[in-house]
């Protein structure tokens, strides 16, 4: 079994089997207990009662105190490089239990199959498993009780942290010595390219970015990218697949986006993402309807004018264009696409409003 260097390769997924998925989920639910209550507060990922939403409401409210620095700490493959014997020492602490302590570690080195070759593993905790985030809360854990003895704001998500300050200087100065830290003591590698003193005012974590003095939570442009170019795949001309399996793909979607982003005080972005959206889908019926009697017998069904419906079924202009169109927009209304299982972003955001 050749060594994996981890390094020189992209992150390797170690994929539980269903027995040992089910044996993993066994010792997750004895260790949580055994671990979790001592986890500090300011600690979000992967656990019970905790979230994401958590964590950013805790970055805003630490903002709004007057912390107007941050220190923006990425660690480099953080799961790929985490030190077996680091890590086992740290359970060993409450798990006295020889067996148990066993069984972990042959996990931990179990290996991952690569193009049908098993390679060993000497360092990193296996992701894919149900075990692995509280491994990294366990080994993190000691990083937290530092950062609460000297006294600093921080918040943390798994192996996504974020460290506050009052004055610049003081912001510098933390970001060596936690950066000492996490290589001396945790042997972990600190990406410096990555690494950063930041204003607050700007700052971005989980997928949001706060602004101002009262740190509104919006999402950063890099998500609503991501976000507009997972629309286009799914209402993609070239993707033939029935209008009713597309809506249902788009819906599924459109729920989870909002349910994450939801915390975002960004009722217009929420209302001009709907005004695309169903540009887009009205893009979609119209290449569907295809020749120019279905598209004007299918725009007279919605209630258009025939003579309008004529024309535009005739037009030759591009089905973006015609997306936008009087015809289209009186026929294909915003109630109809209702009707055809179309989900307002816009809706969705105000029924998430107890999260604001």
């Amino acid at each position: 079994m050749p060594p994996l260097s981890r390094l020189n390769h992209p992150r390797w997924l170690g994929i539980p089997n269903v027995l040992d998925r089910l044996i993993q989920q066994a010792i997750l639910q004895v260790l949580t207990p055994l671990f979790d209550p001592g986890f500090s507060a300011s600690s979000h990922g992967f656990r019970p009662q905790r979230s994401a939403h958590g964590a950013a409401q805790q970055v805003q409210q630490t903002i709004r105190k007057g912390h107007r620095f941050v220190v923006d700490m990425d660690l480099s493959k953080f799961f790929d490089r985490v030190q077996h014997d680091v890590l086992m020492s740290r359970i060993a602490r409450k798990v006295i239990d020889k067996r148990l302590l066993s069984v972990i570690g042959k996990y931990l080195r179990a290996g991952v199959m690569v193009e049908g070759v098993l390679h060993s593993t000497t360092e990193g905790t296996p992701q894919g498993g149900p075990l692995s985030p509280l491994l990294a809360n366990i080994l993190l854990d000691d990083l937290d009780k530092e950062l609460e003895c000297r006294g600093l704001p921080f918040v943390r998500y798994a192996d996504d942290f974020v460290i506050f300050t009052k004055s610049l200087r003081s912001a510098q100065r933390v970001f060596q010595s936690v950066s000492r830290y996490l290589t001396d003591h945790l042997r972990l590698v600190v990406n410096q390219e990555k690494s950063r003193v930041v204003d607050a005012d700007g700052v971005e974590f989980l997928g949001f970015v706060f602004k101002g003095r009262r740190a509104t939570i919006n999402v950063t442009a890099k998500n609503v990218l991501k976000f507009k170019r997972r629309i286009r795949e799914l209402t993609g001309r070239s993707w033939g697949v029935s209008m009713e399996r597309r809506l249902s793909e788009l819906r599924s979607y459109l729920r989870g986006w909002a349910g994450y982003f939801g915390l975002a005080a960004q009722l217009k972005l929420f209302d001009k993402l709907d005004q695309w959206i169903r540009r887009r889908i009205r893009m979609c019926y119209w290449k569907r309807w295809r020749y120019s009697r279905t598209r004007s017998r299918e725009l007279m069904r919605l209630g258009v004018s025939r003579r309008q419906a004529i024309r535009h079924g005739k037009s030759r202009k591009g089905y973006w264009h015609m997306a936008k169109t009087i015809a289209s927009g009186v026929g294909m209304t915003n109630a109809w696409l209702q009707e055809q299982g179309l989900v307002s972003l816009k809706s969705l955001w105000a029924s998430l409003a107890p999260l604001r």
